[in-house]
């Protein structure tokens, strides 16, 4: 198979796009690498899925430019842009079978036949489907129609390829495993990915980078765990992760529940120790989140490995909590983040 050397570059400069009155995306700038996998991350209604269509050329740009391999693409269309596009819903053509939606983008390019069909058995190598090209999409699960339908967006080989929410027809645990396949073949082809999401999961998982975005705007970009250790406002420590957000002289930081140890009463040690009593526990698996009620910090969560902790802990039962220094985070807490966070508690410690 070849592979790209590297993928192509795609720059937004000071992109907006309103409609009428309502600003959907705001003066967004951001640069994707070549051969980068970028996820735009946000809730609902925070312009990630805007973003990408203009991206794409589906929606026009109301304000700025968007380059890719350095050239401006702001008035070509769609179809001339030779970018690859994976929806929610698959999109494959039901009449065809695996091989026909596969080689479609090739037949409408008038590639001949026998290079067609050397591709369309590449394809289906690279997404682990070389005995299904007989069969119908109706005749697969929901995770080999996706990956046909990845498929047939890399056939042609475009420069960028634009995913949309792709595994969120999918169950928790298809999806887990298509998350993996899908970074491998990233990871194969080379070509440049920018993948739309509100699951802070995928985003972790598979992003080279992630750019977090709130009503319209960029948050904050960075790699996974730069992002997640240290997010520079209140709304990137809440809607990446879990956070309890403290006060100190007028200070705001973010505490990973993670981050907290907790004991017995009398038993606790460490920097920033408080006592409290539990009054919540929720088994999640591989992990209890306990709720703590602490004087002059109010309800703060933990987290501690279940399988570690199991019958030591219980409703009502007083314990002690701390965390070092180095486990809080200052971050800006300005309006527009105020919405995506519970308020912030006192912190005398």
């Amino acid at each position: 198979m070849t592979h790209a050397s590297s993928g192509t570059g795609v720059s937004f400069d000071r992109v907006t796009k309103r409609y009428g009155k309502l600003t959907a995306v705001e003066d967004v700038s951001l640069d994707i690498k070549g051969g980068e996998f970028l996820t735009l991350l946000g809730p609902s209604g925070s312009g990630k899925t805007t973003l990408l269509m203009m991206l794409a050329g589906f929606q026009d740009i109301t304000a700025g430019d968007i380059r890719v391999g350095g050239q401006s693409i702001a008035a070509t269309p769609p179809e001339k842009r030779n970018f690859g596009m994976v929806f929610q819903g698959y999109a494959l053509f039901p009449h065809m079978s695996v091989r026909g939606n596969i080689a479609y983008p090739l037949e409408i390019r008038r590639m001949p036949q026998a290079a067609i069909a050397a591709r369309v058995s590449e394809m289906l190598d690279l997404v682990q489907l070389q005995g299904f090209a007989d069969r119908y999409p109706q005749q697969l699960s929901g995770g080999q129609q996706q990956r046909v339908a990845l498929a047939r967006a890399l056939s042609f080989e475009p420069r960028v390829l634009l995913l949309d929410e792709p595994l969120g027809a999918l169950d928790r645990k298809l999806r887990a495993d298509v998350q993996d396949q899908l970074k491998d073949i990233h990871n194969r082809v080379g070509t440049t990915f920018v993948y739309v999401t509100h699951d802070q999961e995928e985003a972790l998982t598979m992003s080279d980078r992630i750019a977090i975005m709130n009503r319209g705007r960029l948050v904050q970009v960075g790699k996974p765990a730069e992002l997640y250790e240290r997010p520079r406002t209140a709304f990137a420590a809440s809607f990446l992760g879990k956070s309890n957000f403290l006060t100190r002289n007028g200070r705001t930081f973010a505490l990973r529940p993670e981050k907290i140890d907790i004991a017995p009463a009398g038993h606790g040690g460490g920097q920033n120790r408080h006592a409290g009593t539990i009054h919540g526990i929720t088994y999640m698996g591989a992990t209890l989140k306990l709720s703590v009620d602490a004087p002059g910090l109010g309800a703060i969560e933990v987290h501690v490995p279940a399988w570690r902790n199991a019958g030591q802990f219980s409703q009502s039962q007083a314990v002690d909590i701390s965390w070092s220094d180095d486990a809080q985070v200052e971050v800006e807490a300005g309006d527009d983040e105020k919405a995506g966070m519970p308020p912030a508690r006192q912190s005398r410690g």
